[in-house]
This record gives C-alpha cells, structure tokens and sequence, in this order.
C-alpha cells in the first residue's frame, strides 16, 4: 500500500517551474495556478472560519484527493509576525494544480487568502501560537467534510505541506475515511522544530506526533529536503518511529531546502 501511495505522489511533485524578480499578487498567483487545471475557487462558510477552496470534483464515485497548504507568511522575522498569512507562492496549490486526478481540492488555512473582513476570528494568534489549534483543526476538517459530501462513500486522501502536513494528520486522526497521508517538508512534531529553532513552545496548538498512534493504520509517506533547515528529515523520521514503519516510510529527497523548487522532483 505505501509503494501505491509512494508512486502516485510522483507527478503530484512535476509541478511548472515559477520565476521572476517583481512581486507577485498572491491572489493573481493563485488564479494563475488554478484556472488550467480547472480548479474552481470558492468559499466555504465552517462556522469558526470561511476558508478559500480551489476544488475540482468531475467524477464524485471516484476518491477525493485534497491538498493542505503551508503556514504562509507568518513570521515576517523571530520577533515579528505578519499582518496577512496569505502565501506568495502557494505550494500546496502549486501542486494540486499539477494533480491528474477527476477529485481534486485544495484548502488555505484560515485567514489566508480569505478577506479578513469575512473573518472577524482572524488574528495574528492564529497563524502563530494558535495555528494548530483545536478550532483551527475542526474549521479544516468541516471544509473536508463538505466535498467529501460531493464523493459519497469515497475514500479521502489528504497531501500536506509544510505546516499543511501536521494539519493532514490531525483531521486524518478525526476521521475514519481518510486512506493515505502525504506531507512534503511537513511540520509533523512542532515541539520539536521549536526547540530546535530555540523559539517559542505552542500550547495553544495540537501538535502531529501526539496522534502518531491514531493515524497508525493509515498508509503514508513523508517527504523531506535534505538541505532543509526548517523542517529537517529527522522531524518525518522521527514521526515515523512514533507511528511505526508497517504503514509509514520517511524519504529524503536529496538536494532540496524547504522552499525549494519541489518541481524538479
């Protein structure tokens, strides 16, 4: 099941290298990227947050396939957070645009790319301390819930990235039709990756490796830079002991830093 889930994730990473030296709207962007692949935006109203989907569902007996983004830009330095969490390139979407198959989603955290005027809830805590939240983690899960309503009955496979891949472990750890997990530079142990940065803990926030044992069963890989020094491959293998290696594997992809061009790959 793990080599299954190993080889279909190779075209997710053949995404369309991006270039260019003048700043990019975020949301022109993230139109750019969907609008080929047929991706539709819209909103989805979960009671805590509205959440900005791109999503394609064309054949709803077929699984749902959906795509977690990162933390975006929630740091403008140690001691600074950003205004606005909206990534400039939405990795997660890069690679959901790249994504073959009929059932496709994507989900922004909340806050990102949603009007903060729709989200009276946002706040900077939530896309720091408070990022992987209780009610954070319920407002993605209910969005994931209201297109798997769209595939009734299908199995649903969650791809994260970076701080979308602790996300895809904790509503995977709430469901019980989720049939596979894949993060790229995922944030799978946050208490860990803070020490290591020698920043502040989250206790405000769930943290991946605490539910290692819930998602067991569930096949999965995680994928790591080996140049990354934000999210090192020792946080996926070390997430890997935790869950054990019957159904996880941990790979390293050489030459890669954690805002790398995952494209090449």
């Amino acid at each position: 099941m793990v080599r299954k889930v190993l080889v279909a994730l190779v075209p997710l990473l053949l995404l369309g290298a991006l270039s260019g030296c003048v700043a990019l709207d975020p949301d022109a962007h993230a139109d750019a990227l969907a609008e080929p692949a047929h991706l539709r935006r819209q909103l989805v109203n979960t009671g805590p947050f509205v959440l900005t989907a791109f999503a394609r569902i064309s054949q709803p007996r077929k699984p749902l396939r959906v795509y977690i983004e990162g933390d975006g830009v929630a740091w403008l330095s140690l001691t600074e957070p950003a205004l606005d969490p909206t990534p400039r390139k939405a990795t997660g979407l890069a690679l959901a645009a790249q994504d073959l198959a009929p059932n496709v989603v994507y989900l922004a955290r909340p806050c990102q790319f949603t009007p903060m005027a729709m989200n009276p809830r946002c706040g900077i805590p939530y896309w720091t301390g408070k990022r992987f939240a209780a009610d954070v983690i319920e407002s993605m899960n209910a969005a994931v819930s209201r297109f798997a309503a769209l595939t009734p009955g299908q199995p649903v496979e969650l791809v994260g990235y970076s701080g979308g891949g602790a996300v895809a472990v904790l509503i995977a750890a709430r469901r019980t039709d989720v049939v596979s997990i894949r993060t790229v530079a995922g944030n799978l142990d946050d208490e860990f990756v803070n020490r290591l940065h020698d920043v502040s803990p989250m206790p405000e926030s769930e943290d991946a490796i605490d539910f290692a044992s819930r998602v067991a069963s569930i096949a999965q890989v995680h994928f790591s830079g080996a140049k990354d020094d934000v999210v090192p491959p020792a946080v996926a293998q070390r997430f890997v002991n935790a869950t054990g290696t019957r159904c996880a594997q941990a790979l390293t992809v050489p030459g890669l830093a954690h805002d790398s061009d995952w494209s090449r790959r």
